[in-house]
């Protein structure tokens, strides 16, 4: 057991700026809630993905998966570097904040380092051989290089709510919106709290700006946990004209 020493409100990881952090399959099939098997008829895209081996994993197993990151497009050797420097800093403010964690679905910090630094290597090998086939794609939010309706399922992982303190309100609007834009059919975000393990502030007014707009939004339970709340997702879809 690791003793705490304040409460999630108290505490915080203090990133400053978008860290290129990745993690796995395995992981995302767990904070996503999905369906390996039902994946094979979909197309899939994962936003803001970093060195995530989702898609290197997805498509070895014969599912069509694209990832897109403002840094796709540097050489593997610079995003090498990025992954050296955005891991160590990652890795030393997770443990200097045990209280922000939850030994669940990691018995600890080290098999949690050495599950993303495997996606991080996975990452490596396969954006060396296709990125020139388009599986990587170099862009960001709010604005994304695909036709409407492109993918069945959109995934964005710890990137919009996770810096809700670095990115505006009209921020979340704008990429909720494109992110169910390019979906036909569900778009899940997770987690849905910030860097003090708390639900973004604005996830109500955000739901409610998104409906006006004719996005419904629902709010899913998970059995995962590893950042102290982040044991749900905000699943977006489009309402039937």
């Amino acid at each position: 057991m690791i003793a705490t020493t304040s409460s999630p409100s108290e505490a915080m990881l203090e990133l400053r700026s978008v860290s290129f952090f990745g993690r796995t399959f395995d992981e995302y099939e767990r904070f996503f809630a999905l369906d390996a098997q039902a994946l094979r008829r979909c197309r899939v895209l994962d936003v803001a993905a970093g060195p995530s081996s989702f898609t290197a994993e997805a498509n070895r197993r014969e599912i069509f998966a694209v990832a897109v990151d403002p840094l796709y497009g540097s050489a593997p050797e610079g995003l090498e570097q990025h992954i050296a420097i955005d891991y160590r800093a990652m890795f030393a403010k997770m443990r200097a904040h045990p209280e922000l964690f939850r030994f669940h679905s990691f018995t600890s910090f080290e098999e949690a380092e050495a599950s993303r630094r495997a996606a991080a290597r996975r990452f490596l090998v396969d954006y060396g051989a296709h990125f020139v086939h388009d599986r990587y794609v170099g862009a960001a939010l709010p604005d994304l290089p695909f036709e409407d309706r492109s993918f069945d399922l959109v995934l964005c992982a710890h990137f919009l709510f996770t810096y809700g303190h670095l990115l505006s309100h009209a921020f979340h609007v704008q990429s909720c919106r494109e992110l169910v834009r390019v979906a036909s059919g569900e778009v899940r975000l997770h987690p849905v709290v910030g860097v003090n393990g708390l639900v973004y502030p604005r996830l109500d007014e955000l739901r409610t700006e998104l409906f006006a707009g004719g996005v419904d939004s629902e709010l899913v339970q998970l059995d995962y946990e590893f950042f102290t709340g982040a044991d749900s997702m905000l699943v977006l879809r489009r309402r039937s004209d």
